[in-house]
């Protein structure tokens, strides 16, 4: 960084950060009964200040104040970049939201803070270099040439089917990735993104081969004889477990796993409750494998109840859903079970209908059932296709 550079940095460091000279002084001044020194800080002086205290003293700010400062210079902005600037600040600087894709949202997207349990006022828009330079018609999230498909650890991954290709993306920090598809053309299903250990990876089922994209690499691998083992209902998303894949089968139900590193499918052993009417996978990661689906007859579920996988690989019931709160989903959906979906959220479960504006979830450490209620924004008349996400924005994701 050059002297001149730092010089005009320090100005807007003491402007954000609240400390001033002037400021300094007059503080001098109101306690001028004790006796006290605050030198001037000469920002000859503050530009040969070395970089790694220099990193150091900005770790201290916020990280809203950090953001209107770092487009003060090179070095600020780069710093969003460093592993070790990243790790000074820990995750809950942020806050974490539920993501609501709506066609009727347009190319912004409402966001639920769930620690504070309200709507935010700005919701999050399409600033993304890649896909701000889309055209205009195609940010419209009711046409197919551009959706979101799937979040995982602060990334997004967007389709963008008028140039045949997947953008990853962090919005915090406005990087992303565009990957191309690898036929042409490309009609996948069941797109998945997962987070690993330096990079991530995308999941999709096309034709009768499961392909996986690695960013560690930028290379799709094609898997092929899932429809001997899936079935040929594979519309449900999967459950990202333990480095695998779950997905669910038709009736009669049982539970199949994909390796994402070896590319292999297991039929699993473990037996499933009895009166299944539908079923959802739901992972909080590494840790445990919950199973929440409708007990009845007839394909009418009369219960919906929440299980969990025990070390010894049987289901164990862990919640039944209050009635009150059964009645109002079971008559949201109409029992067509296709349009329900679930994922995991910061210690909660979320139960979604692609009808319908609200999600049921579930609390675990208050062992408790709510809604979260509709947006503000939609209008009094709005359409299907409500998609919801969990977005817990993260520094460090790179694309």
């Amino acid at each position: 960084m050059k002297m001149s550079e730092k010089s005009r940095s320090f100005k807007y460091f003491s402007k954000f950060s609240g400390f001033t000279v002037a400021a300094a002084k007059q503080k001098c001044i109101i306690s001028s009964s004790e006796s006290c020194y605050l030198p001037e800080m000469d920002p000859g002086i503050w530009s040969r200040l070395p970089p790694e205290l220099l990193d150091h003293v900005l770790s201290f700010l916020p990280l809203r104040t950090y953001f209107s400062l770092r487009s003060t210079c090179k070095r600020f902005d780069s710093l969003l970049h460093s592993p070790c600037f990243v790790s000074k600040h820990s995750d809950s600087s942020f806050s974490s939201f539920l993501l609501l894709a709506h066609p009727q949202c347009f190319s912004q997207f409402p966001l639920y803070d769930s620690a504070l349990g309200t709507w935010r006022r700005l919701p999050l828009s399409l600033s993304v270099p890649l896909l701000s330079a889309t055209p205009s018609t195609a940010l419209l999230s009711a046409t197919p040439s551009t959706a979101l498909l799937s979040i995982a650890d602060g990334l997004a991954c967007f389709s963008l089917r008028n140039s045949c290709s997947f953008v990853v993306c962090n919005f915090l920090t406005k990087s992303s990735r565009l990957i191309e598809f690898p036929y042409h053309p490309f009609r996948f299903e069941l797109l998945t993104l997962v987070s690993v250990p330096l990079g991530y990876k995308i999941f999709t089922l096309f034709a009768d081969s499961a392909l996986v994209f690695d960013s560690r690499d930028h290379w799709w691998r094609k898997f092929n004889n899932f429809e001997a083992i899936l079935g040929d209902n594979h519309r449900q998303e999967a459950a990202c477990y333990n480095g695998h894949l779950y997905f669910v089968t038709p009736k009669p139900f049982s539970i199949v796993s994909f390796d994402l590193d070896s590319g292999e499918w297991e039929v699993t052993d473990i037996v499933m409750p009895e009166e299944l009417t539908f079923v959802r996978l739901v992972s909080d990661g590494d840790r445990k494998l919950y199973m929440i689906g409708g007990t009845g007859r007839n394909g009418i579920s009369r219960r919906l109840r929440l299980w969990e996988l025990s070390e010894e690989g049987n289901w164990a019931e862990v919640e039944s859903v209050p009635q009150m709160f059964c009645k109002k989903f079971m008559s949201i959906c109409y029992h067509n079970y296709e349009h329900v979906y679930c994922f995991w959220h910061q210690g909660t479960i979320c139960v979604c209908c692609y009808t319908w504006p609200e999600i049921l979830y579930y609390r675990f450490c208050r062992r408790s059932w709510h809604w979260v209620p509709k947006c503000p924004s939609l209008p009094e008349r709005w359409s299907c296709g409500f998609r919801w996400f969990s977005f817990v924005p993260q520094l460090y994701a790179s694309a």
